[in-house]
């Protein structure tokens, strides 16, 4: 099945700004995350998802890619050289990304340009670890040890790969530098390229009698674990870098970094959008005629609101400052109470009566006859919830 155009699977135009690559794939990201979406195809749009992200965030790999599609993708893109020949520009658009000519030159022709060090130091791999909080812990903040493994230097041969005592050796096939050259015929002529070394597979190293602890590789996974200090305010799908926290580096080279991904576990009571709070509170038919003062609860603790008379379903209220703190911020957001006035199902005698003569009664204008009316629905409710509690 052929490949869906990247800039369609990020639902961007071609045009679209780095700005908005980026708002496109954390909205779709958090969608289709495999822990969030049990969708038996959301993994798989994840990836999807990810990699065209992964291509286009990358400015010269999405030049590559607007200029020859998803074929600049592939590590072996121009294999084939001018017309199906054996030569051609061998790790163009590959994972050294898209290059200038002069670099598209070298690589062609093998004009002793430059080349990678196969022993110079590197950074390690970026890990990434989905951390759950309570609705409480991402308002208010917490802390958390999290841990997971990592690949890190082997302890025994300390990241040499070889066994104690002993040493790696330069590779005599490439003299260390990991590449070899090679001559290939092409319909331009006769051209020189570079492979990684068939020896050392582009180490520059060969080890001859290898760690029995890491067989070779130098790097052992092991259970690592890291405090990670959430701070106030943050949302589900938010994530928080930790330096230094990933994988270890070969040669020497320093860690990568571990991402921690916060996914927020949804409150029973309340709603969130960013600092602000919403809250639907429940009312009945006599408190929103008449008016009566209640007490909301609020992440914070329970304050105590007045209802006016004559108050409509739907009305808004709001706490201020009674809301999420602000992320990195000194303030906190409101809370909004929406008033929801709420029909009895059930009835008893008392509280039928009382809404008979009210119906009886008619009118927009509220007279002392109808206020006593009124008093007579309050006092029906009240009774009929004091029957209700014995």
């Amino acid at each position: 099945m052929a490949k869906k155009d990247y800039y369609e699977v990020l639902g961007v135009s071609k045009n679209a700004t780095d700005a908005e690559l980026k708002k496109a794939y954390r909205q779709l990201s958090k969608k289709y995350h495999p822990d969030i979406n049990k969708e038996p195809d959301a993994e798989a749009k994840f990836k999807e998802i990810s990699e065209a992200y992964e291509v286009l965030s990358d400015a010269q790999r999405r030049a590559a890619y607007d200029q020859y599609g998803h074929a600049s993708t592939d590590p072996n893109f121009g294999a084939g050289g001018f017309g199906g020949g054996a030569g051609g520009f061998e790790g163009f658009g590959g994972a050294g990304g898209f290059g200038g000519f002069e670099d598209i030159f070298e690589s062609f022709f093998g004009g002793g340009g430059r080349s990678n060090n196969p022993n110079a130091p590197r950074q390690g791999n970026n890990l990434q670890y989905n951390l759950n909080l309570k609705f409480e812990e991402a308002v208010f903040g917490t802390e958390k040890t999290v841990r997971y493994n990592r690949e890190d230097a082997c302890s025994t041969c300390d990241g040499s790969g070889a066994k104690k005592g002993t040493h790696a050796k330069t590779c005599t096939k490439c003299s260390g530098t990991g590449t070899i050259n090679v001559q290939r015929q092409t319909p331009l002529g006769r051209v020189m390229s570079q492979q990684p070394c068939p020896d050392c597979h582009g180490t520059g190293k060969i080890i001859e009698d290898p760690c029995s602890d890491c067989h070779g590789t130098g790097r052992k996974k092991t259970a690592h674990s890291v405090k990670v200090t959430v701070p106030a305010g943050v949302e589900d799908g938010q994530q928080m870098r930790l330096s230094g926290q990933g994988e270890a580096g070969t040669n020497g080279g320093p860690h990568g970094d571990l991402y921690v991904v916060f996914h927020v576990e949804p409150s029973k009571t309340f709603e969130r959008e960013g600092a602000e709070i919403f809250y639907e509170l429940p009312i009945n038919f006599a408190q929103a005629a008449l008016g009566d003062e209640v007490s909301v609860p609020t992440v914070h603790g329970k304050v105590k609101l007045r209802i006016p008379a004559g108050t409509q379903t739907g009305t808004v209220f709001r706490l201020r400052g009674k809301g999420a703190p602000r992320l990195n911020g000194s303030s906190n957001g409101d809370q909004r109470v929406t008033v929801k006035v709420v029909t009895p199902k059930s009835l008893n005698e008392e509280q039928k009566q009382a809404l008979r003569q009210f119906a009886k009664a008619g009118g927009d204008r509220v007279d002392e006859q109808e206020e006593g009316f009124f008093d007579k629905v309050k006092d029906a409710f009240n009774s009929s919830s004091k029957k209700k509690k014995k």
